[in-house]
């Protein structure tokens, strides 16, 4: 994880205000800080993208107030794509590491290495993402928080203070936080570990880290007629259709099924809004449901959970989902 010279420059500072109102479409009279100029670190925007007003505040809170802020949820529900949206609209910089068992502290922080410099090698000490992104204005979302190590997230606590500052023994260095640093956190625990079975994995936060995240805000999935808009208003051959939305929003039901079945421990794998997307594009490139339902999702469970999600699929979509897929063709 070793960071290149990216152009992001260290006196770049928010030269502009953006309105609550405006551009996420709540009835607040806020406004926040922004930049003007996007740089190649700040997420694309999703113009369908559909805003949580608790967990929108809460992030914007994260961005103009230098809070620590930690999205937990079911996976699933969109949590590091909301900090991502929000953090496109403020052309804030936004990096995404996620703490699976394979990021070490030697990742985060550094490592010395062997360079070239005047024709000659020479060890040179190698900043990981931490420092750098410490010293620029840019936002770190640690997906996966309640996975990570237990040398990582001790790195990490020092810096949850608004002015933690991170040492480099190594170095005999100290780096204080850039003005516009600001840190992020998605979770599907509130740091008690896996106390339902449902993320194995995760590990219990000591009570002193999760004192330092400022606000804790809850993501649950969208609202069925909600998740029914996106998805038909990115699929425009649906649109085309007749009784094109009411497919979709059969789509939807059954992706809500496999969510209350994971909740209640009955599956181990769920339907996401980009699920239901991928489905419903599926369906149309091979003109059938069921084999673009196979393709996109069940294929991917446990075969010992399949007869569970084919009954999601007949009660919903009011057809077998069978096992045959002779006669599939694709669309030209």
């Amino acid at each position: 994880m070793n960071v290149v010279d990216s152009g992001l420059s260290e006196d770049l500072l928010p030269d502009t205000e953006i309105n609550v109102k405006e551009a996420f479409g709540f009835d607040q009279n806020l406004t926040v800080p922004a930049f003007s100029t996007r740089t190649e670190h700040v997420p694309a925007i999703d113009e369908d993208y559909r805003f949580d007003p608790d967990t929108t505040l809460a992030i914007l809170a994260g961005f103009s107030h230098n809070r620590r802020v930690m999205i937990q949820g079911y996976h699933g529900t969109g949590k590091s794509t909301h900090i991502e949206q929000v953090a496109a609209r403020l052309n804030w910089p936004c990096i995404r590491i996620n703490l699976d068992s394979h990021i070490s502290r030697i990742d985060l922080v550094g490592k010395d290495a062997i360079v070239v410099e005047d024709g000659k090698q020479i060890t040179a000490f190698k900043e990981g993402l931490l420092p750098w992104a410490l010293q620029h204005p840019v936002a770190i979302v640690f997906d996966e928080y309640d996975a990570g190590r237990p040398d990582v997230m001790f790195v990490i606590q020092r810096v949850l203070e608004v002015e933690g500052k991170l040492t480099l023994l190594d170095q005999n260095r100290v780096i204080t936080p850039h003005s516009c640093f600001r840190l992020f956190a998605t979770t599907n625990t509130v740091g008690l570990g896996d106390t339902t079975g449902l993320y194995h994995g995760t590990q219990q936060i000591n009570q002193g880290q999760m004192d330092r995240w400022n606000i804790v805000s809850t993501l649950n999935y969208l609202d069925h007629d909600v998740e029914t808009d996106i998805v038909y208003g990115k699929t425009k051959n649906w649109q085309d259709q007749d009784n094109g939305r009411n497919v979709i929003s059969n789509m939807v039901s059954v992706a809500d099924l496999t969510r209350k079945g994971f909740v209640n421990g009955d599956v181990s794998i769920v339907m996401s809004p980009r699920t239901v997307l991928t489905w419903a594009e599926n369906a149309e490139i091979f003109d059938d449901i069921a084999f673009g339902f196979r393709v996109t999702f069940l294929n991917k469970c446990d075969e010992l959970e399949r007869p569970i999600i084919a009954e999601y699929f007949q009660r919903c979509m009011g057809e077998d989902l069978g096992d045959a897929s002779e006669g599939i063709t694709l669309k030209a």
